[in-house]
């Protein structure tokens, strides 16, 4: 079986800068998401779709592969909507994800807000995600603990931000609000926007 590997960053470890450190993105991305992928290769073959359908797995085996397959997954979708913005220049959303955001949320601005009210509000350990509902098509923004995947909901996930503290802790140690204010600055749009377009148009059985 072809097992998992850890998938390279778009960018250096040093480019996030100064939003997120180098030191924290070499630890998260070579430490805890190569962690993930190490274990998930014990007993998987196509991950999203063993996600979609967690009720199926073998007792013995589901918290394993919710945890370390969600940790797999929910990593490569983090690492994939940020790019480097040394400038901290402004982003706003374009293109089909803008006209989906205005029309869930009003405009960019309305949806920020409710995004950071969902990030405030998250408890402990997980992430905040924006997810496109497969049968409406409409956005929804909501907080999943631990490595839970919003695929396991029929949602698709087309942005997310990491809120376990080694995410942020050593650039901004528990100061989750300067993080997730540097974190928007990081967002590309136009990479959210193909996301989007994959999971329009993937098979089922494709991997990430």
């Amino acid at each position: 079986m072809e097992k998992y590997t850890l998938p390279e960053l778009p960018y250096d470890y040093n480019e996030l800068e100064p939003h997120i450190d180098e030191a924290t993105l070499r630890v998260h991305h070579l430490g805890h998401h190569a962690a993930y992928t190490k274990k998930l290769n014990a007993a998987l073959k196509d991950i999203v779709e063993i996600l979609r359908n967690n009720e199926q797995i073998p007792d013995k085996w589901r918290t394993d592969v919710i945890n370390n397959g969600g940790g797999f997954v929910n990593h490569a979708l983090y690492w994939a909507t940020m790019s480097p913005n040394p400038k901290s220049e402004p982003r706003t959303p374009t293109g089909k994800i803008g006209d989906l955001i205005d029309k869930s949320h009003g405009n960019f601005s309305m949806f920020k807000q409710w995004f950071d009210e969902q990030v405030n509000s998250m408890f402990g350990s997980g992430y905040t995600w924006l997810c496109q509902d497969v049968t409406s098509g409409f956005l929804t923004i909501l907080n999943m603990g631990n490595q839970e995947s919003p695929v396991a909901y029929r949602l698709n996930p087309v942005l997310v931000i990491d809120l376990w503290e080694h995410a942020f802790y050593l650039k901004h140690q528990n100061k989750r609000p300067g993080y997730v204010h540097s974190w928007w600055h990081l967002v590309d749009w136009e990479r959210v926007n193909e996301l989007l377009e994959w999971w329009q148009n993937q098979n089922i059985h494709d991997e990430l």
